[in-house]
């Protein structure tokens, strides 16, 4: 009973929060990107609940439980791809305003690559829309099926009394499926990206304390740190499998499948995470969130969603604990060693973690569309008309995604359905994204020919596994699936620089490609901060920020500021600055960027904005701003 209390307080409390910043959204920059207004630490701390995925706990407890400690590789060698992204792919796609990675490709190359793009990316997430609705119907599953109430409250019992239908359908999967992805469904319609990042800030919390603790409580019940030390294996104290063995989950194929394929994928291209970092007031705060995620928030999250199988492999050998499948050895290990209450957080984290990575791929997903598809389709429309695709869109894709449930149940594996699938589809936009951020004579037909011929070798391997046997460096396996990114990317690179160095398009050469590659990052910079002939490194570093009083009216347009604050600020008339309200822990929930005026000879400690601009940044009349440089 308790722990249904829990469960439900819970939802409330997600739900109600989400619903309530929904109304901070007005626009589709707010839907799509929250305003470009948060803070670095709010945009980091909501990446965990998203990175935490719907299969986390499950299955890193079970690769836990199985391999020991190895189980944290994959949470902590995301590294491989920090340079890239803090150096190229971040400012490339900020200082542009590019709103989709489709999009980044039509102004790198042509209109014919972006629209591959779309199709392979909208495979990709709505792919895995499905297998995050079919491992939440998993995980409740386990939850669920064996307790009364909550059958009742997720009305399993309902559905099975209605709808038996011979017992073809397993309600007691599919069911609290459907309600959590319809509770995501109603903040992300109510808000998008910008419910999304405030809600998930709670969940991300939520998961790291809760998975963290019940690793915690579970060492302190097999006997103390030195009682669960000696009782691991010693292959389980190991922070990497086998080279080439076990093939399901050895080091050299972790490392491509995940660390090189996954990464570059889940942060550079997937359009989730991208819109995540594009939330980020600025480049300079978008750097500091993924390092701050990557070098130290993964780490502990790798604890929490493995520990507990860490834990479990003790009391399986012991005899405390009994489990038909490693699967179900995080929830088994939680009802285990938690009181009621206790456990209903542990339930609570897990639904967190259901949510946060869903409502990010609804909401990516909801993007391509509308960006790439309606946008070009339908041009000139008042931005509400899009904003009120964004929302309907949002709805039909999480529908879509409830009838892939059944498909994506046929897979024995979540761990392995999910490494096969982006092998399948990303190995050759990954290649592409690269050679076309560090090389600019790359051609629009290199890109066409990659992503095709990269595409059909993927496809061919997969009724011709003996194609991936050369490259699988040791690894005994009837279909490779691992080993299948590297081979994927193999191909495509051999591609990519065969059209690079003998096949120069010319439309390429002339093309201006001032700030799409790597070469041309400090153009961009500076037409984005709307400069003219500053330097970098001055925009790059005069942030100093200061507090005014606010005076708004109607008669001035956008933002005015005093001579001596504008000199202190190292910005002129028509830059683009940021306003923020000073409380710090907002996050920068009431914010806004604005194009300065030409300065007003009033008091320095004042800052005149427009209605506008007001009502944009859902100011408070009595607040005080902080102004700083955008860059």
């Amino acid at each position: 009973m308790l722990d249904a209390i829990v469960v439900l307080l819970y939802f409330t409390l997600i739900v109600g929060v989400g619903v309530w910043v929904g109304k901070f959204s007005k626009t589709t920059s707010d839907f799509f990107f929250g305003g470009r207004r948060f803070s670095w630490w709010l945009v980091g701390m909501s990446c965990v609940a998203t990175l935490v995925g719907s299969y986390s706990f499950i299955q890193y407890s079970q690769l836990g439980v199985n391999y020991g400690m190895s189980s944290m590789a994959a949470y902590t060698n995301d590294w491989y791809m920090l340079p890239i992204f803090i150096l190229a792919w971040l400012p490339i796609i900020y200082y542009n305003n590019i709103k989709s990675v489709p999009e980044y490709f039509e102004r790198r190359f042509n209109r014919t690559v972006r629209q591959m793009v779309i199709v392979m990316l909208l495979i990709y997430l709505i792919g895995y829309i499905g297998i995050n609705l079919l491992t939440i119907g998993v995980a409740m599953k386990s939850i669920v099926a064996g307790n009364p109430l909550l059958q009742t409250i997720f009305g399993v019992r309902v559905f099975e009394k209605m709808w038996s239908m011979g017992g073809l359908l397993d309600w007691n999967l599919l069911v609290p499926a459907i309600v959590i992805a319809i509770l995501s469904g109603l903040y992300l319609h109510a808000g998008g990206q910008t419910s999304v990042i405030i809600t998930d800030l709670l969940q991300g919390f939520l998961l790291l304390a809760v998975g963290l603790s019940v690793v915690v409580i579970g060492i302190y019940y097999v006997g103390g740190f030195s009682t669960f030390w000696s009782g691991l294996p010693t292959a389980h104290k190991l922070p990497f499998s086998g080279f080439n063995e076990p093939a399901k989950y050895s080091a050299v194929g972790v490392f491509w499948a995940d660390g090189i394929i996954g990464s570059v994928s889940f942060y550079c291209i997937n359009q989730g995470m991208l819109m995540r970092f594009l939330s980020a007031r600025s480049v300079h705060d978008g750097r500091k969130a993924i390092i701050f995620v990557i070098a130290l928030l993964m780490p502990f999250a790798a604890i929490a969603v493995g520990g507990v199988g860490w834990v479990g492999k003790i009391l399986v050998d012991t005899g405390a604990l009994e489990i038909a499948s490693s699967k179900e050895v995080f929830i088994r290990v939680a009802q285990l060693i938690c009181a009621p209450g206790i456990y209903g957080f542990v339930v609570a984290a897990v639904i967190a973690a259901l949510m946060s990575t869903l409502d990010t791929l609804i909401a990516a997903a909801s993007a391509i569309v509308v960006n790439d598809i309606v946008r070009p389709a339908f041009p000139g429309k008042e931005d509400g008309y899009y904003l009120k695709q964004a929302k309907r869109i949002s709805l039909v894709i999480t529908a879509f995604g409830i009838f892939l449930i059944p498909v994506f149940d046929q897979f024995n594996s979540i761990f392995r359905a999910l490494t096969h699938f982006t092998a399948m589809v990303m190995p050759p936009l990954v290649v592409v994204t690269l050679v076309s951020i560090f090389f600019k004579k790359f051609s629009s037909r290199g890109a066409f020919w990659t992503l095709i011929i990269g595409s059909a070798a993927l496809l061919l391997s997969v009724f011709f596994p003996v194609l991936v046997k050369p490259i699988a460096q040791g690894i005994q396996s009837e279909s490779f699936s691992m080993m299948r990114s590297l081979f994927g990317a193999i191909v495509s690179a051999i591609v990519a620089m065969i059209f690079l160095i003998f096949n120069q398009d010319k439309d390429t050469l002339e093309k201006d490609l001032t700030g799409l590659t790597m070469h041309t990052i400090d153009e961009a910079a500076i037409q984005y901060s709307g400069g003219s002939a500053k330097s970098v490194d001055k925009l790059a570093f005069s942030s100093d920020a200061l507090s005014y009083e606010v005076d708004w009216k109607d008669a001035y347009k956008d933002i005015h500021l005093s001579n001596s604050v504008m000199e202190k600020l190292g910005v002129e008339t028509g830059d683009l600055v940021f306003i923020t309200d000073e409380r710090w822990w907002l996050g920068g929930l009431r914010s806004t960027h604005a194009i300065l005026s030409d300065p007003h000879d009033q008091a320095d400690n004042m800052v005149i904005i427009s209605k506008e601009i007001f009502d944009r940044g859902n100011f408070l009349p009595d607040c005080k701003l902080k102004i700083e440089n955008a860059i």
